[in-house]
């Protein structure tokens, strides 16, 4: 019987499941890094007789022009037109998805639990779909409800409004990407939410806070590293969704796709590629300027990730040392 019984590990021995764990864990991130670098390598070597033509104006030029002979690019439209209605879908969706998220965690379940599934079930609809929607209904009731009286009322005094409301512009194309990513900015929040302690909520309601007070003195302080988290996942989706803003945001080139306005036809990076990667010729530098675009985009997605680590991180360290104190 004493033989039989598991001998204890000896002091500072590692056991070998965790040797195998550890080893498989850093496999899979060197594999993570090794795909990063492989992406901007790749992309570097196939755009780089753009750069070597344009240089720093690829990236600070307005023109686009894709005629043999008369070659010029400049992608800076096109990087403002995916800021800009990233931006506007997070200003509109995320509100929104912290309003049904607060919802949602506060409900009953015979409530919350339906609500919450139909809510995750949007974010398997594929993008194409929101845009032939988007294109053959929303866009033609938002017009006539949402633009034209925006435009009518504001539009001569301020310049975000000026222009003829068609319904194929950066507003429009900015809604779609909004409702777009409601459901992966809420079921995310929803469950940071639902992991505060049951007890911070009733020691709220004790103090005699309404369910808004409970949920600003909280829950907010207590989840905003995760919500942080959930909203950067929703910018992710935006800065690369890619059909449903080309179908949407009216295709404009050159300086002409400048967002200088909400009713004004732009274009992003992601619907640059898709709109003239089929017919850029490789016998010219149309080719290497689209995957110019794409390394652009790789990067500046790139730096959305590392500017909301270093939030987050901040974040955590702000709620670590208030813990101690």
């Amino acid at each position: 019987m004493i033989g039989n019984k598991l001998k204890p590990e000896r002091p500072g021995r590692i056991p070998v499941s965790d040797k195998i764990f550890r080893v498989g864990a850093t496999i899979a991130g060197i594999y993570v890094l090794v795909m990063i670098a492989l992406l901007v390598f790749q992309l570097t070597s196939e755009s780089y007789p753009v750069w070597e033509e344009e240089g720093l104006g690829f990236v600070t030029g307005t023109d686009w022009n894709a005629v043999e002979g008369r070659e010029s690019f400049g992608t800076l439209p096109y990087i403002l037109g995916t800021l800009v209605t990233a931006g506007l879908a997070m200003a509109i969706g995320v509100p929104l998805s912290l309003g049904i998220a607060m919802f949602i965690s506060d409900a009953p379940a015979k409530i919350g639990g339906p609500l919450g599934f139909v809510v995750e079930l949007l974010a398997a609809v594929p993008s194409v779909i929101y845009g032939l929607w988007g294109l053959f209904v929303f866009r033609i009731y938002f017009k006539d409800w949402i633009e034209e009286p925006l435009h009518a009322y504001f539009g001569d005094s301020i310049f975000l409004f000026s222009g003829a409301p068609f319904g194929l512009d950066i507003l429009t194309a900015s809604v779609i990407l909004a409702i777009m990513i409601i459901p992966t900015v809420s079921a995310v929040s929803r469950e940071v939410m639902k992991a505060v302690p049951q007890q911070q909520k009733e020691a709220a309601y004790m103090l005699g806070a309404t369910k808004w007070e409970m949920f600003k003195l909280a829950v907010f302080p207590y989840s905003k590293t995760g919500l942080t988290g959930a909203s950067i996942l929703g910018l992710g989706r935006a800065v690369g969704e890619t059909m449903a803003v080309t179908m949407l945001i009216g295709n404009a080139t050159g300086i002409a796709a400048i967002p200088s306005s909400f009713f004004k036809p732009s274009q992003t990076m992601s619907s640059i590629i898709a709109n003239e990667f089929v017919e850029a010729s490789p016998a010219s530098i149309h080719l290497p300027a689209l995957i110019g675009v794409a390394l652009v985009l790789l990067l500046i997605a790139i730096a959305i990730n590392i500017v909301a680590h270093i939030l987050v991180t901040r974040m955590l360290k702000v709620k670590e040392g208030a813990i101690n104190n």
